[in-house]
């Protein structure tokens, strides 16, 4: 699942890994994307830091939270890549910190290793 409010962005990576073979949902509100995260549980969320409602931190900490989505792969996209924005994901349950424009070659590596990754 790719969060992020810029919608053209995320369509185009939405699109770039769909023709890797991953389904990928896209939205642009945290908290549609919460609730549709509790309904189908992605197994990678891809969120944006800067959102509107509540930023990318606060929404991995509380789907981090969450038994059905905190066993996901999470992965901060953003804009924000000095060492304090990197130490703030971490602490907010990201594993991996992408600044933009995303490196999709090591996407593509990061996410080679998703499938059939064990779930709490």
């Amino acid at each position: 699942m790719i969060v992020d409010d810029n919608v053209d962005a995320a369509e185009s990576l939405a699109e770039l890994l769909g023709a890797q073979g991953h389904r990928v949902e896209v939205h642009a509100h945290p908290r549609e994307a919460i609730a549709r995260a509790r309904e189908a549980p992605p197994e990678v969320f891809i969120l944006d830091i800067g959102l509107p409602e509540m930023d990318g931190y606060e929404l991995a900490r509380r789907l981090r939270a969450d038994p059905a989505t905190g066993g996901a792969l999470f992965i901060a996209l953003t804009g924000y890549g000095q060492a304090h924005d990197r130490i703030l994901s971490k602490s907010s349950g990201f594993e991996h910190h992408f600044v933009k424009p995303m490196d999709t070659d090591r996407l593509a590596q990061v996410l080679a290793g998703v499938r059939g990754r064990s779930r709490p």
